[in-house]
């Protein structure tokens, strides 16, 4: 049972997965990103993933029918006019998560260089921003690609999260920056634990359970130790730590995962389960309590 656990996860994210780069030296179970870009194929659009600094993710949006690019969180600008270079495609926009240097922080030099790129972004704080997307408004990329801007503040008051999906939602992908991470959540830096539980636990789980998720860190061993320190009886945990590990040890990549695997193995999206009860009666059965309770425990965590 549990090696078909493993084997349902892996195929389900693989399905998508054309190609990726390795590399042999690494520090084991290291946050750094991988070595090169990763290529997945949605059918009408397809998503590159590209490492950026030590452990960001940067990613590269292009609609099919049209060929025309948006890049997200473009903090080394570079990296993602490659890829846009090597697909022919045209380049424009930029869908910024939050206004965070090591996410906003390229926004300036690719409009430099890009000087017809509209940039979106949750507020005016936000680097270079042309256009303050809303919770809930929708737009589209090119012919065949729609996306819906979900205001999610708590890491930032002004984050967003973009989720894109082709007409019949066949294939659907949501972009969280800092707001959820594989296994985690960002730190509650401008907001609190009623915040992130609303983000959570009501706006991004409506998405699909096949929807699935790019974040904006490789962070997902890390958290999934956490995850099993809070739940060491969950087998979903320990099965998706020993993938992770593989994963992380020849320096893949851990995104995508879903919406669906984060309500069985994040803490963060788990604090109405039974097996939080305990930290639920701390807290009067306040949700939004044992949120912040659970984000404590997760700062003070040494793994």
């Amino acid at each position: 049972m549990t090696y078909q656990l493993i084997i349902s996860f892996t195929s389900e994210i693989r399905a998508h997965r054309i190609h990726f780069h390795t590399v042999v030296s690494f520090t084991q179970y290291s946050t750094m990103a991988v070595e090169g870009p990763c290529h997945f194929n949605y059918g009408s659009f397809t998503v590159d993933l590209v490492p950026a600094l030590g452990d960001n993710y940067m990613y590269v949006v292009i609609d099919k029918a049209s060929n025309i690019a948006a890049v997200i969180d473009p903090v080394e600008p570079d990296k993602v006019l490659d890829v846009v270079k090597k697909s022919n495609a045209d380049l424009k926009f930029v869908w910024t998560t939050h206004h965070h240097w090591d996410h906003a922080g390229g926004n300036v030099k690719l409009v430099e260089k890009v000087p017809h790129v509209e940039v979106f972004g949750g507020g005016k704080n936000v680097d270079a921003v042309t256009r303050i997307v809303k919770d809930n408004e929708q737009f589209t990329l090119g012919n065949e690609t729609f996306i819906t801007a979900i205001h999610t503040p708590c890491h930032t008051t002004t984050s967003i999260c973009y989720n894109v999906h082709n007409k019949d939602r066949s294939s659907d992908v949501v972009f969280t920056g800092d707001t959820l991470f594989i296994a985690g959540a960002g730190k509650f830096f401008e907001g609190n634990g009623a915040d992130m539980n609303n983000n959570l636990n009501v706006k991004l789980s409506k998405l699909p359970d096949k929807c699935e998720v790019f974040c904006g860190h490789e962070y997902t061993v890390s958290n999934l130790q956490f995850a099993q320190h809070m739940e060491p009886d969950n087998v979903k945990i320990r099965d998706k730590l020993t993938w992770a590990k593989n994963k992380r040890s020849g320096m893949n990549p851990t995104v995508p995962s879903t919406i669906g695997d984060e309500k069985q193995t994040n803490p963060f999206m788990r604090i109405m389960q039974p097996e939080f009860n305990a930290l639920a009666s701390q807290c009067n059965g306040n949700l939004d309590k044992v949120m912040d309770l659970v984000r404590e425990k997760k700062n003070a965590f040494k793994g």
